[in-house]
């Protein structure tokens, strides 16, 4: 196969386009997050899975930090990272994966897990294209995360639209893996609710998630159906689910950023 590599979409949109600058930028996320943890006596876990958001780092930056920095204890041996996001800019029945070889972003490149890509190309569920991945943010924004905690690694990226959850559930387990292998769920919660509202609405959802509900609606949380794939898949192999983190786009430090009218709810999890 033709190696081919998938641009970065919005780098300098959602995250800085210059190396140096991303690399400080994580830095800092990162280390405000392990401050937390000493802080607040966070207990360490071996997470098998975490869920992340994906929004601009100035607004879900901090957030997705706490997800990011509970796999510090397991860094070594983590190969691959099977990643699923919802798709936001077109339509898609089932789910896709791309025919890219490699993904990149101001980091580096980062290879696709042929091997996974071909168990799950098997199935009819599953579409193989460029074209839904080619501006789709969902996925993009975690990987320059996953390059600063992680050393070499291999990437399933997953978009997942229409499909059941029982369907994507035996699709991610096809792809499961041991130890060598982290998934990582990207999905925001609630979207354009008054402040208020819409903790009380993501508070509600947060529960769903905590009590493994897998009739998560995707107003409640845009990747809806890649949680309520994961619920199943925490219950087929016995895990527990860990809240690391909440906040909305009205608690960004930033005041011509921290809009309280119309705010996106955003929440970290650990799945061990």
């Amino acid at each position: 196969m033709l190696s081919s590599i998938r641009p970065p979409a919005v780098a300098g949109l959602f995250y800085p386009a210059d190396p140096i600058v991303l690399s400080a930028e994580l830095s800092s996320y990162m280390s405000h997050a392990s401050l937390h943890k000493i802080q607040h006596s966070t207990p360490k876990m071996i997470p098998k899975a975490i869920i992340v958001p994906h929004a601009g780092y100035i607004y879900s930056g901090l957030v997705a930090a706490h997800g990011f920095s509970c796999i510090s204890a397991i860094t070594d041996k983590i190969k691959r990272v099977v990643l699923l996001g919802p798709a936001h800019t077109l339509y898609l029945q089932g789910c896709a994966i791309p025919e890219s070889t490699h993904f990149s972003t101001p980091l580096g490149n980062l290879p696709i897990d042929s091997s996974g890509a071909e168990k799950l190309a098997a199935y009819d569920a599953v579409t193989i294209s460029n074209i839904p991945h080619k501006n789709e943010h969902s996925l993009e924004v975690e990987l320059p995360f996953l390059q600063h905690c992680l050393d070499e690694f291999t990437l399933l990226p997953i978009l997942v639209g229409d499909i059941a959850p029982e369907l994507m559930a035996e699709l991610l387990e096809l792809v499961w893996g041991g130890d060598e292998t982290l998934i990582v769920v990207s999905s925001d919660l609630s979207h354009f609710h008054p402040y208020d509202e819409a903790k009380q609405l993501d508070r509600e959802t947060c529960q769903k998630i905590l009590a493994n509900n897998s009739d998560i609606s995707s107003e409640q949380a845009c990747g809806g159906r890649s949680l309520n794939a994961l619920s199943l898949q925490i219950m087929r192999h016995n895990l527990n689910i860990t809240q690391l983190s909440y906040q909305n786009s009205g608690d960004c430090a930033t005041s011509d950023a921290s809009d309280k009218s119309r705010v996106v709810g955003y929440a970290s999890f650990a799945i061990s």
